[in-house]
């Protein structure tokens, strides 16, 4: 494939990896800054010559992690404002399936430009990759007076009007779009997939650790906002926040995220106390016109699944797993809605050896991530898939993130050896991203649909392996609780 190709913008330049090319730093919308500041996006302008595109771009402003994460979760960081771009892999060719990836970091951090995230391996077999980046924090998410409430999301249905109209240079079928995302991505895609703005633009989805339940009221997008804005000694709309750097926002948003995730009071933050995401998306009856889960578009296919023990990372990354007693795990199982003394029961039944830490680690991974999977496919009734990645790391095990390297067939990529161990198994990655290009090719993962007569689950290890309700006395435990 050339390295030279024409989109409606202008010309880019690419580079060459071994029959693969990247287009790194494309823009799709114009710099948010300036008086485009919490704006809505705008198209980015065209330029003239060749634009080089052999380097990544600009990321979106953000602070560090909270302390737990940061070597867990190694971040890129690239000063500009020209950060609305995304980055493309392909093998060229043409009518080519398309996989638009939607990046997590709890709508904080994160960008495209991580080396887990390289597409090659999704190009080598005959996928064009796209990344994406999108506004963070405040700039993204905060529901501020003057302001379009979920800029973020905004910014993803721009990028995914962009590859409607120029992908076909790339290689790209526009009628084979997936978009995919972890974490908050996928709280992003399960979002997406109920917004009338866009309708059309993907045909199927991946949401990779996450539900459609993450969402805020704007009772909540008033609170954190009004928060944050004190922190700064500024006030929740838009004109007062545009007056501070993005940086300075940005760690105000930190300190508004440790609190919530770290010393969270219910009496403060009522429901946030438990989600422990004050950046997300708002129902504000207009971008987002309602819940997610009432609205999800059934004639998009979604693969959607869970690590099988999600929380272990925020137990073990916190030091916390092995001070969980009896008594806190009690308390806890009751404050995330349950029976104590019967869950407790049939989680203890079938973890026999668990200790009270793994017991809450996997009330929590339900609680937060399994069972909103689960109400997610029981909502849509049709067209879904259900997997879940069961290897487990050294030290977080199956735990949140886990999964990443071996869904992109990236587990030599940097930095990456604290979440997943020093020698990761390829055969478990060969499986994962087998299941996704699949998927992402011919909208079959492997197994059967997710239907209520057999609840239907694809296992992945080394192998996949289809088994009917896994887990399903555990399941039936959150039955009109969550």
């Amino acid at each position: 494939m050339a390295y030279l190709l024409q989109t409606r913008q202008g010309a880019l330049r690419g580079r060459d990896d071994h029959g693969i090319t990247a287009y790194l730093g494309v823009p799709y919308a114009k710099p948010p800054s300036g008086e485009r500041r919490f704006g809505p996006p705008e198209p980015a302008e065209p330029w003239d010559g060749v634009r080089d595109a052999t380097g990544f771009g600009p990321t979106a402003p953000k602070d560090d992690y909270i302390p737990m994460y940061v070597p867990l979760f190694p971040e890129v960081d690239i000063e500009g404002d020209d950060y609305l771009n995304l980055n493309i892999w392909t093998p060229g060719g043409g009518g080519l399936p398309v996989l638009v990836w939607i990046h997590g970091g709890a709508f904080t951090n994160g960008s495209n430009s991580l080396p887990e995230y390289d597409g090659s391996a999704f190009a080598r077999d005959g996928v064009v990759f796209v990344g994406v980046n999108y506004r963070l924090g405040a700039e993204g998410f905060a529901y501020l007076d003057g302001a379009p409430a979920n800029r973020g999301l905004l910014d993803q249905i721009a990028a995914l009007q962009w590859v409607q109209d120029n992908i076909a240079a790339f290689g790209g079928d526009p009628g084979r779009v997936t978009v995919a995302g972890e974490s908050a991505g996928a709280w992003c895609v399960q979002t997406l997939l109920s917004m009338p703005r866009a309708k059309g633009l993907f045909q199927r989805a991946i949401a990779q650790s996450g539900g459609a339940q993450h969402v805020l009221t704007p009772e909540t997008g008033r609170l954190v906002a009004t928060d944050l804005a004190l922190r700064l000694n500024a006030e929740p709309t838009r004109a007062s926040l545009a007056r501070l750097s993005p940086a300075t926002i940005a760690r105000a948003v930190r300190a508004v995220v440790e609190e919530v995730q770290t010393a969270p009071d219910p009496d403060k933050w009522g429901d946030l106390a438990l989600s422990a995401q004050p950046f997300a998306p708002t129902v504000d009856g207009d971008v987002l016109p309602g819940p997610p889960l009432d609205g999800s578009d059934p004639d998009v296919a979604l693969l959607a699944g869970t690590t099988a023990d999600e929380a272990r990372l925020i137990l073990v990354a916190s030091g916390t797993i092995d001070a969980i007693d009896e008594d806190t795990l009690h308390a806890s199982a009751a404050a995330y809605g349950l029976d104590a003394d019967r869950a407790l029961a049939v989680y203890r039944a079938n973890r026999p050896d668990a200790r009270p830490g793994d017991l809450l680690s996997a009330i929590v991974s339900d609680w937060y991530f399994r069972v909103p999977v689960v109400r997610s496919a029981e909502a849509r009734g049709t067209n879904t898939w259900i997997y879940r990645f069961d290897w487990a790391a050294p030290a977080l095990g199956s735990g949140h993130g886990v999964d990443i390297p071996f869904a992109f067939d990236t587990l030599d990529a940097p930095g990456l050896e604290a979440r997943i161990g020093p020698e990761p198994p390829q055969s478990v990655a060969d499986a994962f991203h087998a299941v996704w290009v699949s998927f992402v090719t011919t909208g079959d993962p492997g197994w059967a649909p997710y239907e209520p007569s057999a609840r239907t689950v694809g296992v992945i290890t080394d192998t996949v392996t289809a088994v009917d309700d896994p887990a399903g006395s555990e399941r039936v435990l959150w039955e009109g609780r969550r």
